[in-house]
């Protein structure tokens, strides 16, 4: 996947043409001249000054995160998915981008909505969905020959609502119309207002949009975006308190021309088509501008093959200005779908705030979690507290839940859904993105707060560190001990290699192979290769040192080693081990390689020690709940000299399977004087899938070479054995405590 900022467009736009401009007439569109007196008809003069100093606040908060990501990137096409996406990567971009296009393209319909509207109040033989359609192919085809073309065009309507604001000011009391205003009637809510009134100040999309095809996006997007929302809340803010002295409350909510009749009864008397002028200016521009943004968002995802293959060709550009004109022919489809079916300005408002407050949440997020974490890259020039752009995030996700919650948590999950999507289709992104930094920065506040904590009974997992070698040769090790963490802990595969690997490029090619066969097999793990003359003292190495501050391996699993050449240094590890309070598993493969695939029947004999016993059953425990172990039935063993010690024994076993809530079966086998313990073991544990058994460390007093005999002893003993699972249990855990 390439980046599309390596795509430049010859002779780009300034800050007036390609971001003022456009966001300005955006704000100052057709709520403003046709929903703003109901606005303040609905909640007040005082509500009214908060809805807009609110939905103003956000969109400053935004046009900031916006100044800084934009002074620290070469910014290309696609606007807020462009960024979104070069920050927090492809999954979260796309996860925005795509709903965010959509709603781009509905908004058209919107404004052309806002068009036919007042048309049709002017000249009621015109029906509104005609002219909506005409209005669009109209548009369509302005934005399809040129984007300059189309940008040019807005000097002359920023002149044309420049005006009419003259004349409303100067305007005087309206005059009723033959039929009166009616009644007042029912009025809306606070955030039902609020969700209709937010798209009025949506417009720095427009100039975000823009954003690959600017001379200097850096310099073009913070003046552009901020002077247009500030320009912006100073209108809005004056309005209202000029139509409250002028304008009763029934003509504010019932006549959504209202501010043509205050200028026609003004200085300028007869000046009320001014006012009409700029309605239809506004709403049109406004189109126009999304017209020129929506396609570039899609043409963004396109080049990042976000889209679905067969619809790549949507990536491809016209001339010298790189026009999209496929994604635009999509935008018009979209748009067109919206006039069809009959949208009007209040149910099309809310749901479209639901989507541009979704993305002013997620580019604010972004740009502060960009700054909190620090990295050498993040340099933007124009710089402000981090805090202020995570308040915007938490402003627009509140703003959402009060408005509406149920479609708020559908916006949520329609992002996820693509979240999930993209995920799966594993797209590979070739810029850098703030992911391994935020993780960094999660991992590193991790760290420093467990170095300060000392694991207990209640909070123990298992750490492990597999010394499996090759996981091709010896799976079943790896298998066994996903299966214990199954995401409850770490799981760090390790090999030991020698010399012949200690070139870079070896060494590098090893650990992507272990890690690619890991990642086919479905098992998340670490990775670690460790160069040495030989295993034993190479896996000593990795129990001393492989960790980070309190994240350490608490268990080592390893296969059995059956060269008695290595059992010397096979026993200073399990003694190193100890010392070094790591937990042991050392894995026998029984008659032939085991398989883990069908686990029926889990044996763990319980030898006398307590500390042992609680660790075998944690882990019997842990494998129960993974999802290939769950059918696998647990029975808990223990040997007793006489038929005398059985019911105390028994009754003990039960008393421990109570009090920790296990669901295991028992058996209390009876071995007599004449009778070998190990064969006992051996005959009742023949039909098992795996069997757990205890095994000491080397006391303090013992000799390697003691400790070698029995070791070897121990072998002889459980030959023929199931795969058996050879447990110590070193750690300072109470883990027969783990099931009070």
């Amino acid at each position: 996947m390439q980046d599309n900022s390596s795509s430049p467009v010859t002779g780009g736009f300034g800050t007036l043409k390609g971001v003022y401009t456009p966001s300005l007439l955006t704000i100052l569109g057709v709520i403003m001249y046709l929903r703003f007196g109901w606005v303040l008809g609905s909640v007040g003069l005082v509500q009214t000054l908060i809805i807009v100093t609110l939905s103003t606040a956000i969109t400053f908060l935004t046009a900031l995160s916006i100044a800084a990501t934009a002074t620290n990137m070469r910014v290309g096409g696609g606007g807020a998915y462009y960024m979104i996406s070069r920050s927090l990567g492809v999954e979260p971009g796309a996860a925005i981008g795509v709903p965010l296009f959509f709603a781009q393209a509905l908004v058209i319909s919107f404004y052309i909505a806002g068009f036919a509207e007042s048309l049709h109040q002017t000249f009621p033989g015109l029906p509104p969905t005609a002219i909506s359609i005409v209005t669009l192919v109209a548009l369509t085809l302005l934005a399809y020959l040129s984007a300059d073309l189309a940008l040019k065009t807005q000097f002359f309507i920023l002149a044309v609502i420049a005006i009419s604001l003259v004349v409303l000011f100067a305007g005087g009391p309206p005059q009723p119309p033959a039929d009166g205003w009616g009644e007042v009637g029912q009025t809306s809510g606070f955030w039902t207002v609020f969700a209709v009134f937010f798209p009025a100040v949506t417009g720095i999309e427009a100039g975000i949009a823009m954003s690959g095809n600017l001379k200097n996006p850096s310099r073009s997007l913070p003046l552009g975006t901020l002077g247009a929302v500030l320009t912006g809340y100073a209108v809005y803010m004056a309005i209202p308190i000029f139509l409250l002295e002028i304008a009763p409350r029934a003509a504010l909510l019932n006549d959504s021309m209202l501010m043509r009749r205050i200028a026609d009864a003004g200085l300028f008397q007869g000046a009320g088509h001014a006012i009409l002028l700029g309605v239809w200016g506004a709403t049109l521009s406004s189109a126009l501008s999304s017209l020129l943004g929506a396609p570039r968002t899609l043409q963004a995802l396109a080049r990042d093959r976000v889209v679905p293959r067969f619809l790549r060709f949507l990536a491809k550009g016209s001339g010298k200005g790189d026009e999209p004109r496929y994604a635009t022919a999509v935008a018009f489809a979209i748009a067109f779908c919206g006039i069809v079916l009959g949208g009007s300005l209040d149910k099309i408002a809310p749901i479209l705030s639901m989507f541009f407050l979704t993305s002013y949440g997620v580019l604010n997020l972004s740009a502060g979690l960009e700054a909190m974490i620090g990295s050498p890259s993040w340099r933007p020039t124009f710089r402000f507290p981090y805090a202020l752009s995570l308040l915007g995030a938490f402003g627009c996700m509140a703003t959402m839940f009060m408005i509406n919650p149920g479609a708020t948590f559908i916006a949520a999950f329609l992002c996820l859904g693509i979240f999930y999507v993209m995920q799966n289709r594993r797209l590979k992104a070739r810029w850098g993105d703030m992911r391994y930094g935020l993780l960094t920065l999660l991992a590193q506040y991790a760290v420093y707060k467990l170095a300060d904590s000392k694991p207990d009974r209640k909070s123990w997992r298992p750490n492990i560190l597999a010394l499996s070698g090759s996981p091709t040769s010896r799976w079943y090790l790896v298998e066994l001990a996903n299966a214990i963490v199954h995401g409850r802990g770490f799981l760090s595969v390790a090999a030991v290699v020698d010399e012949s690997f200690s070139r870079a490029d070896k060494l590098r090619q090893t650990r992507s192979a272990i890690r690619e066969h890991l990642k086919k097999r479905g098992v998340s793990a670490l990775v670690r290769i460790h160069i040495a003359d030989d295993p034993m003292s190479g896996a000593q190495a990795l129990v001393q040192a492989y960790g980070i501050g309190p994240l350490v391996p608490n268990t080592i699993l390893l296969g059995e080693t059956q060269k008695q050449a290595n059992f010397l240094g096979f026993a200073r590890l399990i003694r190193f081990a100890s010392q070094r309070q790591r937990n042991l598993i050392v894995v026998r493969e029984g008659q032939a390689t085991p398989s883990f695939s069908k686990v029926r029947r889990i044996d763990v004999w319980w030898g006398g020690k307590r500390k042992n016993v609680g660790l075998m059953v944690a882990l019997a425990y842990l494998l129960q709940t993974s999802p290939d172990w769950e059918d696998a039935d647990l029975v808990l063993k223990t040997i007793v000299p006489s038929p005398e010690h059985k019911s105390g024994r028994l009754e003990q076993l039960k008393e421990f399977l109570a009090q920790g809530r296990i669901e295991a079966k028992l058996e209390v086998i009876v071995c007599g004087k004449d009778d070998s313990v190990f064969r006992t073991i051996r005959h009742s544990s023949s039909d098992a899938h795996l069997v757990f058994l205890g095994i000491r460390p080397p006391q303090d007093e013992e000799s390697l070479e003691d400790y070698v005999r029995y070791y070897e002893e121990l072998l002889a003993n459980t030959d023929g054995l199931p795969p058996t699972a050879l447990v110590m249990a070193a750690e300072d855990i109470e883990f027969h405590r783990i099931f009070d």
